[in-house]
């Protein structure tokens, strides 16, 4: 059984498939995902959360 991994989604993606990629390993609708980073995203805080994982989390292969 090969292990779940975290990727950057190429199919759901509005920026950078960030939240498109959490949702699909979450298994839960990635809208929820960009709520709560929306949410986040009136702080500092979530737009520096979401940067950072743009740039570690690889793209989808």
């Amino acid at each position: 059984m090969e292990p779940k991994r975290l990727y950057k989604s190429r199919t759901n993606r509005v920026l950078c498939g960030v939240c498109g990629g959490i949702g699909e390993y979450l298994n839960i609708d990635p809208t929820i995902i960009r709520l709560l980073f929306v949410l986040l995203g009136c702080t500092t805080t979530g737009i520096i959360i979401y940067l950072i994982a743009a740039i570690i989390i690889p793209e989808q292969v």
